[in-house]
């Protein structure tokens, strides 16, 4: 009855505006779920005394402290913040041949979650720096000015894996050096 009485492009326009219509109140329902999730993580992180500490870190915000939390097992059990670094994936590959040891890229093996998070945290540190316009005199700066910005971007999360790992089983917080 309702196709009848209008015509063939009356009727597309409104069967398309009861369709976005339906994805919007989709959007705004899954808004208000995101809204709600993103503040019990953040009651969360202020709860805990690790989350806390993880969030310390330039780079780590709540959900990458979250996810360290809930992915990782206990820090304890890698004897250095390589080994955790190599579980995460974000050690170059090393070839050897005759004592020669050749790096390759970043092997990606290991931890994809966490990884992710600790590369969009360097990223967002590395973009921090360049919108600033100056490159501070320190290894990041001489990082982002000789490589590309994807290479220093794992460079860091690297060592951010490190000082995790570090600040993790020395109980301590974040110190600048």
């Amino acid at each position: 009855m309702f196709w009848r009485s209008t015509s063939p492009s009356e009727a597309s326009r409104s069967a398309e505006r009861l369709i976005a219509r339906l994805y919007l109140d989709r959007i705004d329902v899954l808004g208000g779920r995101i809204a709600e999730l993103a503040c019990g993580l953040r009651t969360a992180s202020e709860e805990q005394v690790e989350t806390r500490r993880l969030c310390t870190v330039p780079g780590v915000g709540p959900v990458t402290a979250g996810a360290i939390m809930a992915f990782a097992p206990d820090l304890r059990v890698f004897a250095s913040g390589r080994n955790l670094a190599a579980w995460l994936g974000l050690v170059p590959r090393q070839r050897s041949t005759g004592g020669k040891i050749l790096h390759g890229g970043v092997s990606k093996m290991g931890q994809t979650d966490i990884r992710k998070l600790l590369i969009v945290g360097a990223m967002s540190r590395i973009r921090w720096i360049i919108r600033k316009g100056v490159i501070p005199d320190n290894w990041l700066g001489r990082m982002v000015a000789r490589k590309p910005r994807m290479v220093a971007a794992v460079a860091l999360a690297n060592k951010m894996a490190r000082n995790i790992w570090a600040m993790m089983t020395r109980e301590q917080n974040y110190r600048m050096a």
